[in-house]
């Protein structure tokens, strides 16, 4: 029994330092506004930071659709590089202020992420969503692909907000 105590505190003693040592900007500005009947729908994937969970994925793809109880059921999507096999996940996702700028999503209850929507198009054509530790970063679009002068803009607002663009992934869109 002592030793499983021991194991334990090990690590939860490892989880609290690992937790404590990621720094979070909650300064780091949102929309103002969210309008989430207008953002449900398809999105896909312009660019990413790069991560276990979408590691070797293209078509990468986010599917939102609002429930009645003011959730979002979330379907993501993508094809596997290495095999070719298309892959789906799904998670739940509520808004965590009145702006709905900020959501909590999960893929794996009772965990949950943030999702933060840094910047919107006002016709909801694009996004940028993030995280306050800085490590989560995406560029959606409800196109494929976009042109250069709005990814170059969206650069230089991923900067502005203190991201490193220069981590960002670019999502191989197949023209299916």
């Amino acid at each position: 029994m002592n030793k499983i105590s021991n194991i334990l505190l090990i690590i939860f003693t490892t989880l609290f330092f690992v937790s404590c040592s990621t720094k979070y900007d909650y300064d780091l500005k949102t929309v103002q506004n969210v309008d989430l009947n207008r953002y449900i729908g398809s999105w896909y994937e312009i660019a990413r930071f790069e991560h276990y969970f979408q590691k070797d994925c293209k078509n990468v793809k986010a599917n939102y659709t609002l429930k009645d109880d003011g959730r979002i059921d979330v379907l993501n999507s993508c094809t596997k590089i290495s095999t070719n096999k298309y892959k789906q996940a799904t998670a739940i996702a509520y808004s965590v202020n009145s702006s709905n700028s900020k959501l909590k999503v999960s893929f794996f209850r009772p965990f949950y992420a943030d999702y933060w929507i840094l910047d919107l198009d006002k016709d909801y054509k694009y996004a940028i969503i993030g995280t306050p530790s800085k490590e989560y970063l995406w560029i959606i679009s409800r196109e494929k692909t976009i042109d250069d002068k709005l990814l170059n803009s969206l650069l230089k607002k991923i900067e502005n907000l203190g991201f490193d663009s220069s981590k960002l992934i670019f999502t191989i869109q197949d023209n299916k």
